[in-house]
């Protein structure tokens, strides 16, 4: 069992930054890869960024060269950096871990967080 809780979530203006953290505990076998997701009121649930324990990362072509994804493996906490924020970045964001990749960018996780809310005002 993994249990993830983020945080970091807030409001701020277009332009500004913010850095959302997901903490992991329990069973770190299933948190070797961990991603970020979004959902927007009314919207689909939308894929982020993720990262494995490697340190290879991939991000969404919506906040490439503005996100960032990250992680501490020691303290097994999982950010990411978000500079330039849209108001279209507005959303419920959720971490999400699994031993697979596959299961991760689908959307198919195992482990979830309960989300932090970011809105960005223009």
């Amino acid at each position: 069992q993994v249990q993830l809780v983020e945080s970091g979530g807030g409001s701020v203006q277009a332009g500004g930054s913010l850095r959302l953290s997901c903490a992991a505990s329990g069973d770190t076998r299933s948190t070797y890869y961990m991603g970020w997701f979004r959902q927007a009121p009314g919207k689909e649930r939308e894929w982020v960024a993720v990262i494995d324990a490697d340190d290879n990362k991939g991000h969404a072509d919506s906040v490439k060269g503005r996100f960032t994804i990250s992680k501490d493996n020691a303290k097994n906490i999982l950010y990411l950096q978000m500079n330039s924020l849209k108001p279209e970045d507005t959303a419920m964001y959720y971490c999400a871990a699994d031993q697979h990749v596959g299961r991760v960018l689908s959307g198919a996780a195992d482990y979830w967080g309960q989300g932090t809310q970011v809105t960005v005002s223009s």
